[in-house]
């Protein structure tokens, strides 16, 4: 089966799961096993295609949201809506989520992503429904996410490569077409 068809199949189960989702422990669910398997098909998709660069870069995206997410937790006081917690910022499920989709859509294109990032938003809006945080705290960790992504992730088949250089005696951008 192909990548498209896949992700277009996963997308499509996630919104109708979604759909049905009607109390806090629901969403949690639903937030957990979008966010975890966004993850799991980040990893997943690269070792699939023999990609291990793209793996790679899964890796940083992923690591690096979640690594900060963490941080921001146990350095920032922010009382979760349900108030177990004083780890409310940021949502580091929506940080994963959207590092993921942000990997997959740069690496794989926009009809990988497409699906990606509407699992990443529903885990989002999971993570409110389910009262475990703030708008805020989600809108921080999709931010985040997808900087993350942005960051750490070039097109798996790309016709342009953008290399930024440092050098003491200066810095520039190499930008290389191929056609």
């Amino acid at each position: 089966m192909k990548l498209k068809q896949v992700s277009i199949i996963f997308g499509g189960l996630a919104l109708s799961c979604a759909s049905y989702a009607s109390n806090k422990e629901s969403w949690e669910t639903f937030s957990d096993v979008g966010a975890y398997g966004l993850v799991g098909i980040a990893a997943a998709v690269p070792l699939y295609k023999g990609d291990w660069e793209g793996f790679k870069q899964a890796g940083f995206s992923i690591g690096t949201a979640s690594g900060i997410g963490l941080i921001g937790k146990n350095t920032i006081d922010a009382e979760r809506p349900d108030g177990s917690d004083n780890k409310s910022f940021p949502s580091n499920h929506t940080a994963n989520a959207f590092a993921s989709a942000t990997t997959l859509h740069l690496r794989y294109g926009w009809e990988v992503g497409l699906p990606a990032y509407g699992v990443a938003t529903l885990v989002g809006v999971g993570r409110v429904k389910a009262d475990r945080h703030y708008w805020r705290d989600v809108a921080a960790g999709a931010a985040l996410g997808m900087v993350s992504g942005w960051i750490f992730t070039e097109a798996y088949d790309s016709s342009v490569q953008i290399l930024p250089w440092v050098t003491s005696n200066g810095a520039g951008v190499n930008v290389a077409f191929a056609w």
